[in-house]
C-alpha cells in the first residue's frame, strides 16, 4: 500500500505528485517532534516543527565510498540518490537506488490510537534495509548521529551525557546540565529538561559513541569509522563542537538478500505537564515504568508494532480512499501524525489519562477548547478514551469556584502550564472570550462521545455544567452577540450564521444527552426549541442560493462547516437542501487553491474547507474540493508542517503549523456509520455484532 509517492520533479495532487511541504520524521509529542523540510532528505538539517534545526544525520558507505542519506548539508558529499518517498499515518519510507545498492530508509512512530500506552510512549524508529541492486557483493557500512539540539530550547544551553548498559540494547543519554523541569511556557520554543536517548539493540553489533560532530561524522567519511573513545569534555554548550550521539553499523558484504538494522531514538522528560499546580507524569510511567523499562520494551516490541503500524496504515488508507478518493488519502495521511502528535498524554494522580493539545504557532495554549474541536474526529473515529483525555480536564477546570462564568472556558493556560485560562480576560472578565463557540463545543463534542459509547456515563458525570452552558445558548446563542469565534483572526462578528448553526445543534445535542439519562421533559423542551430555531435560521439566513454570513449581511456568504455535525450526530435539524446549495454555491468561489473561509477575505482554514466539503452527498463534488487542498500543499513555497491558515490564491502560509486541527480531516469518516463502527470495535467501546 502506497498513500503518497514522489519524486524529483515534482508535479500537481490530483493529476501528478503530491509533495507535501514538509515530511514527519519522529512525531511523539509538541517537544519530540522532527521534520524534513526538503526534498530529499540529506539537502537540508531535519528540524523541529517550529523551524529550528534538531540536526539527525545519516550516511552509507559502499565499497569504500560514501554518501548522504539525512542531514548531510555540511560537505559536498555526494547524495545517495532518492527514488520515491512514502508516507502513511505512521511511517515515512525513504526509497533510495543507485548502480550497486537499493536502500529503505524508514522513520516509524508507533501512534496506535487503540493502545494507550504505546501511544503514549516517547519513542521512534529508524531503520535501514539494504540489498544489492546490480546482482554483485557490496561492502557496506551505516552511519546515524543526533546532536543535543534535541534536548535544549537554544543551543547556547549546557549539555551533559552518559552511557549506561540494558539487558537488550545499549543506550547513549543527553540532556541539559540545570534540568529546569516545567519551567518555561510559550509558542515558540523547544524542551530542555528531559534526557534524549540513542537506543541500539544490541543484537545489531553497532560500535556506539558521544563525540564532537567533526570527530564522528570526519571520521566516517575518512575511514567508515567512528571515535574509540567518547569525548568527555563536558559540560559544554550544545553548539561547542557540537556533542553528537553517534552509531556504526558494519554490514558487511550485502548480497541480494536485504540486510537491516534498526535504532530507536526515546526521550525521557520525566515531568510532562504542569496541571493546577501538580506535576504530571507521562501516561507510559503509570504502571511504574522507568527509562530502563522503556528502552528494553522499545527494542523487545519493535517487531510487532511495525507489523500493528502496517496494518493500520494498509486498513485505514482503504477507507480514506474508498470514501474520499486519492487526494484525500493522502491528504489524511500526511495529517495523522501531526494530529496527534500535537498532544501529550499524561496520568492525572488518580489514573486518569489526560490528553492535552498544545496550541502551535498560535498563541501556545494549552487545552484550546476551539482547538480540540477541530481535532476531535481523529479521536472519536479511532478511540473516544482520547476525545475524553481532552475534555475532562476543561470540565473540571470550568467545575472550579474559580471559573464564574455561565460559559465554557477557551483554554487551561500556556503549554506546558496548564493553572488556568489566559486567553482574552482570563478568569477576570468576559472581554474577547468565546461565549457562544466554546460552550457550543464542549456540549456537541460530549454527545459525540456519548454517541460513540452508546451510554450517557460520560455526560452524566458533568451534567451540571451542560445544564450551565445548555441554558446559557438557549438565551444567547440563536443570534449571537458581537463575539469572537474560533476564527478569531478575522475579528469580531454579531448576528453570525455559522456560529449560532453550532449553538442550535449543541441545543439538540444536549436534548438527546437529557434523553440517554431520562431527563425526558428536558429532552423534550430542547428538542423543541432546537427544531424552532433550525426553522428560524432558514429563513433568517437565506439568500436565494446560499446562506449568509451574518443575518443582518446581505451579499455575503461564508463556509457552514458547523453543519456537518447535524448528519454525524444524527440530529437532521436542517432540512438537506441547506447543505445541498451551500456545495453546490462553494464551487462558484474556489480560487486555485482552495475554498475562502467567508466572502471578506482569500484566506481559508484547511480544516473547516474538508468539514465543509463533507457537507457534500456526491463523492464527486467532496472530491473536487479536496483536490484544491492537496494542490494547495504541494504547490506552497512553505516548507512547514501542514497549515492550516494559507491564502487560496498564492498557496502561501498566512499563519498556524504543526497544529492538532488537521485530525480535523478524518470528519468525512464518521460521516459513514459503518467505518465508524469498525474502528470502534478496534478499540473495544463497541463489540462486534
Amino acid at each position: 500500500m502506497i498513500s503518497l509517492c514522489f519524486s524529483g520533479g515534482f508535479g500537481q495532487s490530483g493529476n501528478g505528485v503530491f509533495r507535501p511541504p514538509a515530511i514527519p520524521l519522529i512525531t511523539c509529542d509538541p517537544y519530540f517532534s522532527i521534520w524534513s523540510f526538503s526534498d530529499h532528505p540529506a539537502d537540508d538539517w531535519p528540524r523541529h516543527w517550529t523551524g529550528s534545526i534538531q540536526a539527525l544525520c545519516s550516511m552509507i558507505r559502499i565499497d569504500g565510498k560514501t554518501y548522504g542519506l539525512i542531514g548531510t548539508p555540511f560537505s559536498d558529499l555526494p547524495k545517495l540518490p532518492l527514488d520515491s518517498t512514502e508516507i502513511t499515518p505512521t511511517r515515512t519510507i525513504y526509497h533510495f537506488s543507485s548502480s550497486t545498492i537499493r536502500l529503505d530508509l524508514t522513520f516509524l512512530t508507533p501512534l496506535l490510537p487503540q493502545d494507550l500506552m504505546v501511544l503514549s510512549q516517547p519513542v521512534g524508529y529508524i531503520s535501514w534495509r539494504v540489498s544489492s541492486h546490480d546482482g554483485n557483493s557490496h561492502d557496506v557500512a551505516l552511519y546515524f548521529d543526533n546532536s543535543g539540539e534535541l534536548a535544549v530550547n537554544t543551543s547556547d544551553e549546557k549539555v551533559v551525557w552518559a552511557r549506561f548498559d540494558e539487558s537488550l540494547c545499549e543506550v547513549l543519554s543527553l540532556g541539559t546540565q540545570a534540568q529546569p523541569i516545567l519551567q518555561q511556557s510559550g509558542d515558540n520554543l523547544r524542551i530542555n529538561w528531559g534526557y534524549v536517548n540513542l537506543v541500539v539493540p544490541k543484537s545489531e553489533n553497532a560500535r556506539i559513541v558521544v563525540a564532537g560532530d567533526d570527530s564522528a561524522r570526519g571520521s566516517f567519511l575518512h575511514d567508515g569509522t567512528v571515535p574509540s573513545y567518547d569525548d568527555m569534555r563536558f559540560p559544554r554548550r550544545a553548539n561547542d563542537e557540537w556533542p553528537v550521539l553517534a552509531c556504526k553499523f558494519d554490514l558487511g558484504v550485502v548480497k541480494e538478500t536485504a540486510v537491516e538494522r534498526f535504532i530507536a531514538l526515546a526521550y525521557d522528560d520525566q515531568y510532562s505537564i504542569e496541571y493546577f499546580g501538580r506535576k504530571l507524569r507521562p501516561y507510559w510511567r503509570s504502571a511504574g515504568a522507568e527509562m530502563g523499562d522503556l528502552v528494553n520494551s522499545a527494542v523487545e516490541d519493535y517487531p510487532s508494532l511495525r507489523s500493528r503500524c502496517e496494518l493500520f496504515d494498509s486498513s485505514l488508507y482503504a477507507d480514506l480512499d474508498r470514501e474520499g478518493g486519492k487526494d484525500y488519502a493522502e491528504l489524511a495521511s500526511l495529517a495523522y501524525r501531526q494530529a496527534i502528535a500535537a498532544h501529550e498524554l499524561v496520568v492525572d494522580v488518580d489514573g486518569t489519562p489526560l490528553f492535552f493539545p498544545k496550541e502551535n504557532f498560535s498563541n501556545g495554549c494549552i487545552g484550546t477548547v476551539d482547538v480540540i474541536y477541530p481535532a476531535a474526529p481523529v479521536l472519536l473515529l479511532f478511540n473516544p478514551a482520547l476525545e475524553k483525555a481532552t475534555l475532562t480536564p476543561i470540565f473540571q477546570y470550568a467545575g472550579m469556584p474559580r471559573w464564574h462564568f455561565p460559559f465554557a472556558p477557551h483554554d487551561l493556560g500556556t503549554y506546558p502550564l496548564a493553572n488556568g485560562q489566559v486567553y482574552g480576560g482570563g478568569e477576570k472578565s468576559e472581554d474577547d472570550q468565546m461565549p457562544v463557540e466554546e460552550s457550543g463545543n464542549m456540549i456537541l463534542l460530549t454527545y459525540a462521545v456519548c454517541r460513540a459509547e452508546n451510554s450517557p456515563e460520560f455526560a452524566e458525570k458533568y451534567i451540571s455544567l451542560l445544564d450551565r452552558w445548555a441554558n446559557y445558548l438557549k438565551e444567547e446563542g440563536f443570534d449571537p452577540a458581537n463575539q469572537l469565534c474560533t476564527d478569531d483572526f478575522a475579528g469580531h462578528l454579531a448576528h453570525n450564521t455559522n456560529l449560532s448553526l453550532k449553538a442550535i445543534l449543541a441545543l439538540g445535542s444536549y436534548s438527546k444527552i437529557c434523553s440517554m439519562l431520562g431527563k425526558k421533559s428536558t429532552a423534550n423542551e430542547f428538542w423543541d426549541l432546537a427544531k424552532a430555531d433550525a426553522k428560524r435560521w432558514e429563513i433568517l439566513a437565506d439568500a436565494a442560493d446560499h446562506d449568509k454570513l451574518a443575518f443582518d449581511q446581505q451579499g455575503t456568504w461564508s463556509q457552514k462547516y458547523n453543519l456537518v455535525w447535524d448528519d454525524i450526530l444524527g440530529l437532521h435539524l436542517f432540512g438537506k437542501s441547506v447543505a445541498e446549495r451551500e456545495v453546490q454555491f462553494y464551487k462558484s468561489k474556489e480560487n486555485e487553491y482552495g475554498l475562502p473561509l467567508d466572502n471578506r477575505k482569500d484566506y481559508t482554514k484547511l480544516d473547516w474547507t474538508v468539514w465543509s466539503a463533507s457537507l457534500a452527498e456526491q463523492k464527486i463534488d467532496f472530491e473536487e474540493i479536496i483536490g484544491r487542498v492537496t494542490k494547495f500543499l504541494s504547490a506552497t513555497p512553505d516548507r512547514v508542517p501542514m497549515t492550516d491558515w494559507y491564502d487560496t490564491r498564492t498557496a502561501k502560509q498566512v499563519g498556524f503549523q504543526a497544529r492538532s486541527v488537521v485530525g480535523g480531516v478524518f470528519v468525512r469518516l464518521l460521516e459513514d456509520d459503518s467505518v465508524w463502527m469498525k474502528w470502534l470495535i478496534k478499540c473495544g467501546v463497541r463489540n462486534q455484532r
